[in-house]
């Protein structure tokens, strides 16, 4: 669950690993049941984060390089200033770019605001799904 919040780690990928390493343990056709539904909750969510996010971005104008040139930024500040430098990295990156294609700081900041808000949306739907996920697998603990 940290993962999902964090970013740092792959939540819903770990949170399919452990049922799956369950499922094989357990070797029953309910545990393959519980998985084959926790993985169609963890694909779901992770399509669905996308397509909101990206819908979030595209209805605020910002542009998808901005964001991308974020993303870079903040992958390499996340190896220069450990974990902080990942949001930090992040927000310079969109709001340079915005503010070069704006050459409005106050356009670009928004943009910038815009673009944190789709970080966060793609967080919730991610947390979202792994948390259905392992409610299913608590249910298949119970019931198995």
């Amino acid at each position: 669950m940290f993962g999902s919040i964090v970013q740092i780690i792959p939540g819903a990928l770990l949170v399919w690993g452990a049922i799956l390493a369950w499922s094989i343990l357990t070797a029953t056709s309910a545990a393959w049941a519980v998985f084959g539904v926790a993985s169609l909750v963890l694909v779901a969510g992770m399509v669905l984060k996308y397509v909101l996010a990206g819908a979030h971005l595209k209805r605020s104008d910002v542009n998808n390089r901005s964001v991308i040139i974020g993303l870079i930024v903040g992958a390499v500040g996340f190896f220069v200033i450990p974990v902080a430098g990942l949001p930090l990295g992040f927000i310079l990156g969109v709001y340079v770019c915005e503010l070069i294609r704006t050459g409005d700081s106050a356009t670009a900041w928004k943009s910038t605001v815009v673009a944190l808000k789709a970080t966060a949306i793609t967080i919730l739907v991610e947390l979202g799904a792994s948390l259905v996920a392992v409610g299913v697998w608590i249910v298949g603990l119970i019931v198995t």
